[in-house]
């Protein structure tokens, strides 16, 4: 099978190997991480063709006898050799109970390198970060980029290709698919978010009522970036006739974030410099299933589409993201990395001057140095700076590798 290689991924993790760390590739299911760590065992047996590689794939039914951690040691017994380069990989290591107490003994005694995937977040959360803490780097694999969307379909950079992408979103397994195919696309996704609800939600979680929480799920995509506070969320309950506290469904959408379905966005005070402790924004981790989430009978879903886009695209470049906040005013989005920030606003079309002065006229009231942009889907002859601040359209900006 050919594999495309993910390259910015397998440079991020060689920086960590042989380091001493243990690697965990984090990230929704079906986003890749297989594949990359397919791709890192190439890399590795072309660098050192003596290198001992100990690959488990839980989801493989081979490896169904491994369910705990004596199952884990016993395997592994004989199989690191004394006189070679050791490599242990391991696929969904969530799945193997009390498996960071073997991770950590091999980390301790520098037996391997180990690199490790998990498809839930309390992966890192507990069992990564107490028994690990300081001796373990988290790498987030991300569905497709657009860049990556139109190298693995074969598409050139336009506006069709970006309404493909906007669209069908970035999980790599539907370029095998086809997108012509777009029954067999749908049905696809659906059938990884039913996946990924019984095991990383359901399974993990313990969550019991799926139907209420396929319905927090659907609430949350026809409401992607939009403020999710405990009286909308108390608002839609009582709408639906439910009988669920406010708090309950905030740990629903913990139980998704969890599992890597929406990342929770908080928000930040521009001009106090400090997070904000409530009304959260919520985003999806693939385009596709926020709009499978979200049904083919919404209307102005656009807006939400291209926002959502930008907020992967920044999570993509490595921003820490965050939702800005003014005395009368909101900023979509403050993205830090490496000590600087980037404010950015997005918009569906620049169409008027009203509509230029509230999207570029929010950014001027921030009277700092930093970049500031606002990303729409005008055309790029209709892109145009305004007093210092670039006007993006989304497929330059999702075609940039920097900002």
């Amino acid at each position: 099978m050919k594999i495309i290689a993910r390259q910015q991924y397998i440079e991020h993790i060689q920086r960590f190997i042989g380091k001493g760390m243990i690697i965990a590739l984090t990230g929704q299911r079906r986003v890749g991480k297989s594949y990359i760590i397919r791709q890192l065992v190439s890399e590795i047996e072309a660098d050192n063709p003596d290198a001992n590689i100990v690959y488990i794939n839980k989801e493989k039914t081979k490896y169904a006898d491994i369910r705990n951690a004596d199952d884990l040691s016993r395997y592994l017994d004989g199989k690191l050799k004394n006189d070679a380069e050791n490599y242990l990989l391991i696929d969904e290591v969530q799945d193997i109970d009390g498996f960071e107490n073997v991770l950590r003994s091999l980390n301790a005694d520098e037996e391997c390198q180990i690199v490790v995937t998990g498809s839930n977040a309390k992966m890192l959360s507990s069992e990564l970060s107490t028994y690990l803490g300081g001796r373990y780097i988290e790498i987030h694999i991300l569905s497709l980029s657009y860049r990556e969307f139109l190298t693995f379909h074969g598409l050139d950079d336009s506006d069709d290709s970006l309404q493909k992408y906007l669209g069908f979103g970035g999980l790599p397994h539907l370029y095998r698919l086809g997108l012509e195919n777009e029954d067999m696309v749908w049905e696809y996704i659906q059938n990884i978010y039913n996946t990924i609800v019984l095991k990383d939600v359901v399974q993990r979680e313990g969550l019991r009522n799926v139907t209420l929480f396929e319905n927090l799920m659907s609430y949350v995509s026809d409401n992607a970036g939009q403020l999710v506070s405990a009286t909308s969320l108390s608002k839609y309950l009582k709408s639906q006739r439910v009988e669920l506290t406010p708090l309950s469904a905030i740990n629903y959408l913990k139980a998704a974030s969890n599992a890597y379905i929406i990342n929770k966005v908080p928000r930040y005070d521009i001009h106090g410099k400090r997070l904000l402790e409530t009304n959260d924004k919520y985003y999806f981790e693939d385009l596709g299933l926020r709009n499978m989430l979200a049904g083919p009978n919404r209307t102005g879903d656009i807006e939400k589409v291209i926002e959502n886009a930008v907020y992967l695209h920044l999570k993509n470049l490595g921003y820490k993201i965050s939702v800005g906040t003014l005395p009368n005013g909101e900023i979509d989005f403050v993205a830090e990395k490496g000590g600087t920030s980037v404010y950015i606003q997005v918009a569906y079309l620049i169409a008027d001057d009203k509509t230029m002065e509230r999207e570029f006229g929010n950014l001027l009231k921030i009277h700092d140095n930093y970049p500031k942009y606002v990303i729409s889907m005008n055309p790029m002859s209709r892109s145009q700076n305004y007093e210092g601040i670039k006007h993006l359209t989304l497929r330059q900006f999702l075609m940039s590798d920097n900002l």
